[in-house]
């Protein structure tokens, strides 16, 4: 059984996404866990996002900030999100869970025009 509530504790996730080699490609990422799903948002041109549109396939585990794991993988599906209010609801759960970090990162995204073009990413345990 996997222990969604342990996961959340973690500050840090490894998200390990795939090629259309079968390369895998991981990075450490902030996320939140929302109703049982583990939300994550990047950049919207970066390969995560490329990777995740040609397959949802993907490994997480928890991780220290430079992405060493700390904890076993678990293979899940995930997904770019479109809808505006589970976005609002992603949103909030990060900022709740990181603080004045997530609000300092808001800021300095907005200021260099990168806040609009983030892309949120669901993950399915």
């Amino acid at each position: 059984m996997r222990d969604i509530a342990a996961f959340d504790r973690q500050r840090y996730m490894a998200l390990a996404t795939f090629r259309r080699s079968g390369a895998e490609v991981r990075t450490p990422v902030w996320f939140a866990v929302l109703d049982g799903k583990i939300y994550l948002f990047t950049a919207g041109e970066s390969g995560k996002v490329r990777r995740l549109r040609n397959s949802s396939r993907a490994r997480v585990a928890p991780s220290d900030m430079r992405g060493q794991v700390r904890g076993v993988w678990w293979d899940v599906a995930a997904r770019v999100v479109t809808e505006p209010h589970l976005i609002e609801r992603a949103h909030a759960a990060l900022r709740a869970k990181y603080g004045w970090q997530a609000r300092l990162g808001d800021l300095f995204s907005r200021l260099t025009g990168r806040l609009p073009r983030r892309a949120w990413i669901e993950i399915e345990i």
